[in-house]
């Protein structure tokens, strides 16, 4: 069953389409979805039908850089009521925690983490696509959007360090340079934003502590309750995977509980954390070896594994193929933007 989101995801996506050339009613009918999404931004739909709209948009369009187009026009409002409870926190730091926090509010595959050391902030936006398929798009829209939401707060003259994104870059980075600056970086580990901890530490003028209570209880009161304890170890596993981490005590400990508590949670809900693992490890594997920009032994790196041998056995049980050859397969099938 695919994760929701909500609809204010497709803002200004009429626009965008029709000024690429494109129907949007139809490209909606392609992926499923019905035109009452661009009424009501509070529907929730399907995130992979959301994700697969603004590939096939960019692909049918032949802009690479369509997802970013649709980020130039928002506004922090469009995030409805998770942007009402975190405008109102006192400082910038604080207003991302509760982006992160809330984030399964506006689409239920997001995940959200700011990390600091060091007098560096990093903050890392990822997907957690169940399903196999592209998220260029859907990843530049979201990154765009945090950082017209910091932009807000920082002022029009604030950039980050860096502007971090996985996949390769685009064919003409102009756009990019024109909303981000020129300090992106492609072919990184993750996506998102890397800036100063004093950034983090910057006032935000505008919080009313009040209101910030109203916010947080309206909020939690339309909420459709905890995440599950798998979404929550996908989260987190995420995260720890690509720095060579990933094992329960690990997880564990970013979850605040002990090991054993992570097993019975799984448990529970009929899994275990093996498992839990290995689904990741699948879906993340499926996108880096089709998407062939990553050496293979980086993959494996990625993936939490100690050497390319360990992935290449792991990648034979699972897909009963060689990754290599299923790389070179699928580089030769694929059709280019044009």
């Amino acid at each position: 069953m695919s994760s929701l989101i909500r609809s204010a995801s497709l803002t200004n996506y009429p626009e965008v389409a029709r000024a690429a050339g494109l129907n949007p009613l139809v490209m909606l009918a392609e992926v499923g979805l019905s035109p009452a999404c661009l009424h009501d931004p509070d529907l929730r739909i399907p995130s992979d039908a959301v994700r697969a709209l603004f590939e096939a948009s960019a692909i049918a369009s032949g802009l690479d850089n369509f997802g970013l187009r649709m980020a130039e026009t928002r506004q922090l409002s469009n995030l409805g009521a998770v942007a009402l409870v975190a405008r109102e926190e006192p400082t910038v730091r604080r207003f991302v925690r509760a982006m992160a926090r809330y984030s399964h509010v506006l689409n239920e595959s997001l995940f959200m983490k700011l990390e600091e050391s060091n007098g560096i902030a990093v903050l890392r936006e990822e997907f957690l696509v169940r399903h196999h398929g592209a998220s260029r798009q859907a990843t530049e829209l979201l990154v765009g959007v945090t950082f017209r939401s910091l932009k807000f707060f920082l002022g029009p003259a604030w950039n980050p360090l860096r502007v971090c994104f996985v996949h390769a870059p685009p064919r003409d980075p102009s756009l990019h340079h024109r909303i981000f600056g020129y300090a992106i970086e492609f072919g990184q580990d993750f996506n998102g934003l890397v800036c100063t901890t004093r950034d983090m530490d910057a006032p935000n003028p505008m919080a009313d502590p009040v209101m910030a209570r109203y916010a947080r209880r309206t909020l939690e009161a339309a909420d459709s309750g905890p995440m599950s304890a798998i979404d929550s170890v996908r989260h987190i596993l995420l995260v720890l995977l690509p720095s060579g981490q990933g094992s329960v005590e690990q997880v564990a400990e970013n979850l605040g509980v002990h090991k054993r508590t992570v097993h019975r949670l799984l448990l529970r809900e009929g899994t275990t954390f093996s498992d839990v693992l290995n689904t990741i490890r699948r879906e993340l594997a499926a996108q880096y070896v089709d998407d062939g920009t990553r050496p293979l032994s980086q993959v494996a790196e990625l993936l939490g594994f100690s050497a390319l041998s360990a992935f290449s056995r792991w990648y034979r049980q699972q897909f009963g193929e060689v990754a290599g050859r299923r790389r070179r397969m699928n580089v030769g099938a694929k059709r280019p933007l044009v």
